[in-house]
């Protein structure tokens, strides 16, 4: 049995899992789906079309599945598609995607989206990211799993941020970020590997070294950008982390930050 405040409005052609508590004032449009033992609450306003997978908790007044921001945008339709368990608190605004960008901004699973955090129209994030308060992701963004974006932290659009990453607090980010770099200063700046948290996040000390030297070979040897790429790639033959990095750098279209 679902939980429904009587002051909330559900459209007739929203549908709704087993076990959804919606708190007062809530307002559910048409075409979303919540699934079962989510939490939505008071005052969240959410547009259509939207799906939103189980466990997931909203607090109020969080707006989900508005209109993209993009001046292209002429009333196509576009989705948003949450996954299962994530958190998203007050004052979240996550807009739906463009004709131009896919048709969906889609979100994974596990991930903690904390106050007035804002996703654009078209963004792509992964699992187990963590938007801290204030972090901004324009339309067209790419966070592969286990990001974490400080305190006002901004991505511009079309970047990509690679798995295991770390934005500091304030950084504005204008290209694409590789996996397990840590930014900081103003306008971001690769500062060394997110160490910390691969050890949180059970990584041995042997992997942590390997993409220490993989952060050396690609930011700090003397020499052009191809021979450090040449080097990476013999670290590649040896560590699977390695050759995740030099992937994701050879696929980057918008360039790696320097």
């Amino acid at each position: 049995m679902s939980d429904i405040h009587p002051t909330a409005i559900i459209d007739p052609r929203a549908r709704l899992g087993a076990d959804v508590r919606i708190g007062p004032y809530a307002v559910i449009g048409p075409d979303v789906e919540i699934g079962p033992q989510c939490e939505i609450g008071p005052h969240v306003v959410i547009h259509g079309p939207t799906r939103i997978g189980a466990g997931t908790r909203i607090h109020g007044p969080a707006a989900i599945g508005g209109d993209a921001q993009d001046m292209k945008y002429r009333g196509e339709r576009a989705l948003l598609e949450i996954g299962e368990r994530n958190t998203i608190r007050e004052f979240v605004t996550i807009n739906r995607g463009t004709a131009g960008g896919g048709g969906i901004t889609r979100i994974g699973n596990d991930n903690w989206i904390q106050a007035y955090a804002h996703i654009a129209h078209d963004c792509q994030v992964g699992d187990h990211c963590i938007l801290s308060n204030n972090a901004t992701l324009a339309g067209h963004v790419v966070l592969e799993d286990w990001v974490i974006l400080s305190g006002f932290a901004g991505v511009h659009q079309f970047c990509r941020v690679g798995a295991h990453a770390f934005i500091g607090m304030g950084c504005l980010v204008n290209a694409d970020v590789p996996p397990f770099v840590l930014v900081a200063d103003d306008y971001g700046r690769p500062r060394g590997i997110n160490g910390e948290g691969l050890r949180r996040r059970g990584f041995s000390a042997e992997r942590i070294a390997s993409i220490k030297r993989a952060f050396r070979t690609l930011y700090l040897r003397e020499g052009s950008h191809q021979e450090a790429l040449a080097e990476l790639e013999a670290l590649a033959a040896e560590s699977p982390d390695a050759a995740q990095m030099l992937a994701f750098v050879r696929s980057s279209s918008r360039g790696i930050l320097r």
